[in-house]
């Protein structure tokens, strides 16, 4: 399997792009869709999403995913149904920050900006939002995460309560 194969076509640039990369559970997979396609922001907001589900994506790592989604200079950030979200509870996605070394100034801002967090459904669509209009970083979420007991961002409206 290479670095790298074709974006996903068709994508509108606007939809949080999902990345299915585990295969193996059916009914997980459609519990996974209908949580992201259920009203999010106190019921206010339609998802909007383009799930890439292709069998070639199967097992793919974030590093494995960076080259391809690198290439589309207009993504930030990429979430990955892993398989992690098809067997854990509650249901969450591997959210993974589109940035490389190169594209930072220094070491500290790629440290800050890049990598990886956990988000459930609902909070996909709450960074996708946030990281299209420029109102908060990868980072911010990312931080978020790491403050939650889980390690996982749940969103900010829940975590204001």
């Amino acid at each position: 399997m290479s670095d790298r194969r074709e974006w996903p076509a068709g994508r509108d640039r606007d939809a949080a792009l999902i990345i299915r990369t585990d295969y193996g559970d059916e009914q997980a997979w459609a519990a996974v869709k209908a949580e992201l396609m259920t009203a999010w922001g106190d019921g206010d907001f339609e998802p909007y999403v383009h799930i890439a589900d292709d069998p070639e994506w199967a097992g793919r790592t974030p590093a494995g995913l960076l080259p391809s989604a690198c290439a589309d200079e207009e993504l930030s950030v990429v979430f990955l149904a892993d398989r992690d979200s098809m067997r854990g509870r509650p249901v969450t996605l591997l959210a993974v920050a589109v940035l490389t070394r190169e594209e930072c100034d220094s070491d500290e801002e790629f440290e800050a900006d890049g990598g990886e967090f956990r988000t459930v459904p609902a909070g996909v669509h709450e960074v996708h939002a946030n990281l299209m209009i420029a109102n908060l970083s990868f980072g911010d979420f990312k931080e978020a995460a790491e403050e939650d007991p889980q390690g996982t961002f749940r969103g900010f409206a829940v975590r204001a309560v």
